[in-house]
């Protein structure tokens, strides 16, 4: 009987936070877009912890939104708890974090896509990529019916080869007992991609009804709930929210982990996978951390139709009679029951400086990937990559420039070029420290930054752009303003300050030089300034950050031009570096292998000097000339 043939312009394999972002991208942008999962009911699925957002992650859900991304918009449908967590500190470090609903999270992503023109979805297992002279031409399923294709991304997550373990218990499954990919990994293997083995894990589900509240502190979320798409309208979700709960491990947990380590498969070798530092296991964090006392455990509602809740900080591998004995020493735990154990998961990934910026592999045309089979890990991370992976796809098939963010304009310009830039041995995880220029990169100012780029790609509406461009013009009209309009020393000023606990005027100033003190906003202005507006609330926060952090924006700014000048220095593709004397050989051979984009990649790459580089600048200057 003859198998199965059919056209498209673009396959997405796999429907992760990555695939959906990605098939998304694509289908707006016009092409035919077929999307394969193991399991449709593992659309948008979150498998660990369930929220969207947090310390940096939230940077990149905005800019993710800003490109014209869904993750943004889908988890304002479905959020059941909103935080915007380090709000007393500087706005380069405030993070949006909301809890999802993770049942109707998937559901509503679900039924985007579904309703998506372009888009068709389709539940098979993709075993081989079918390439033809360093060129992709398709994928072919298990069933053996081959899907033709003009680009394909790969946004496998943690299904390859994964296998979940706790204790002696192994289990060839993907995540929550759904099915692995078991057949991809030989035909890439085939075509000459260099592979990991990396692992994560995940904490117990426990029933609701089986935990003592009263010992544990309450958390609540923002009073003014602040939402993560620009295009929703905030007063639309002010809701009643749930709570989430806070209590701390101890001594005695500690012990019992200590007790059984060597049953733990991350300390007995039963596990190959690397794990990621930045997300340790329970076990993990009391050994290399043995002078903690006590370990923070969030305990987080799954959703609101469900008593499953989440033991933020408490995942584990380990035997599911020790996870009954350690998490019943926790306040408020004593008398938890189980709901799903805990496991680690170990899946295949890809070495990610297999890359080039714009995600597509470098020896084979047309093929991209995103997401933790990239070798990162996070919903947050999985989505950016996903949807600069199917941009990119897109321009590709349609003739134009990809879409390369470099780390003066994004979090995810940040992202990717650790990924493919830095020798990456652990899944990377997106922290506010790897970016350079973070005063820049703020989250409330994503859709200034990026949405000139999802407007030029048709994936931002004419509406939506426009306001961009207003809103920029009423900052900086009101910016002016305040630094040209003067309060002199009147009982009606100096009462303010009093009350601001500010220091009080000598002579006049402006409302601008206010504003700069710490300790007073725009708001709390509006007394003593007559001719202020009623202005949305995006407008007064850029208003208020611009204003206060003028100097050290400025000083950014003049860091951005000189990084510009190295980023903007490209590199020929036909570039030899064995031609070039005076490279060191080490230089040569990390040149070769990574194929830097430009001059300042090069820089980035660990191994290549300083000397080297100007070595390779005056080689390309004398070039250039020739």
């Amino acid at each position: 009987m003859p198998n199965v043939e059919e056209n498209y312009d673009v396959v997405v394999v796999g429907l992760g936070h990555a695939g959906c972002e990605a098939a998304l991208a694509c289908a707006r942008m016009g092409l035919e877009t077929i999307c394969f999962t193991v399991s449709v009911e593992s659309i948008a699925l979150m498998p660990c912890n369930p929220n969207i957002g947090g310390s940096s992650k939230g940077h990149l859900v905005r800019e993710i939104d800003a490109l014209g991304g869904e993750m943004g918009k889908n988890i304002d449908k479905t959020f059941i708890q909103s935080k915007m967590l380090n709000a007393s500190k500087g706005p380069a470090v405030h993070s949006l974090r909301a809890q999802a609903d993770k049942s109707e999270y998937s559901r509503s992503m679900r039924r985007v896509l579904e309703n998506t023109e372009h888009i068709t979805i389709r539940q098979a297992e993709v075993s081989e990529i079918i390439v033809n002279e360093g060129v992709i031409e398709g994928v072919r399923t298990f069933s053996g019916a081959t899907y033709h294709a003009k680009a394909v991304v790969l946004c496998t997550g943690t299904y390859l080869k994964a296998r979940c373990i706790y204790g002696e218990v192994s289990n060839y499954t993907g995540p929550n007992g759904l099915q692995a990919a078991n057949h991809l990994t030989d035909s890439l293997k085939a075509n000459g991609v260099e592979m990991f083995r990396f692992k994560t894990g995940t904490p117990a589900r426990v029933d609701k009804r089986s935990i003592d509240f009263s010992k544990m502190e309450q958390q609540f979320g923002d009073e003014r709930i602040v939402p993560f798409s620009f295009s929703t309208d905030p007063d639309s979700i002010q809701k009643e929210q749930v709570f989430c709960w806070l209590t701390y491990t101890n001594e005695k947990t500690h012990e019992i982990i200590r007790n059984n380590i060597h049953r733990s498969p991350l300390f007995s070798g039963m596990i190959e996978g690397t794990g990621p530092r930045y997300c340790p296991s329970i076990e993990d964090k009391v050994v290399r951390f043995a002078d903690k006392n006590r370990h923070q455990v969030f305990v987080e509602p799954e959703g609101n139709y469900t008593n499953e809740m989440y033991l933020g900080g408490m995942s584990s591998s380990l035997p599911e009679d020790v996870q009954y004995e350690m998490y019943r020493t926790v306040p408020g735990l004593e008398n938890v029951k189980i709901v799903r154990n805990a496991y680690a998961i170990e899946y295949d990934c890809i070495n990610p400086v297999q890359l080039k910026p714009s995600l597509e592999f470098k020896n084979i045309s047309g093929l991209f990937s995103g997401g933790q089979f990239n070798g990162s890990s996070g919903y947050e991370e999985a989505a950016a990559q996903g949807i600069i992976a199917g941009i990119n796809a897109a321009c590709k098939i349609l003739g134009r420039e990809p879409l390369i963010l470099d780390r003066s304009e994004a979090y995810i310009g940040v992202l990717i070029d650790d990924l493919v830039t830095k020798e990456n041995h652990e899944p990377y995880r997106m922290m506010t420290s790897r970016a350079e220029y973070r005063l820049l990169l703020r989250q409330d100012n994503a859709d200034i930054r990026l949405s000139k780029y999802g407007h030029e790609l048709g994936l931002v509406s004419d509406e939506a752009y426009e306001w961009v461009l207003k809103k920029q013009e009423i900052v900086k009209e009101e910016i002016e303003r305040l630094e040209n309009t003067t309060v002199g020393v009147t009982d009606k000023v100096q009462n303010l300050l009093e009350r601001l606990n500010s220091t009080l005027l000598k002579s006049g100033t402006t409302l601008a030089e206010l504003i700069r003190r710490p300790e007073i906003s725009y708001e709390d202005l509006a007394e003593i300034d007559p001719e202020r507006k009623e202005l949305r609330y995006d407008v007064v926060e850029q208003v208020n950050i611009n204003i206060k952090y003028e100097g050290y924006i400025n000083r950014q700014l003049k860091q951005v031009e000189h990084f510009k000048k190295l980023e903007n220095k490209i590199i020929p593709e036909t570039i030899n570096y064995d031609d070039i004397s005076g490279l060191r050989m080490e230089a040569q051979q990390k040149l070769k292998k990574f194929h830097p984009r430009s001059i300042g990649q090069a820089s980035r790459i660990s191994g290549v000097s300083p000397a080297d580089i100007s070595v390779l600048l005056v080689y390309l200057e004398q070039h250039r000339r020739m």
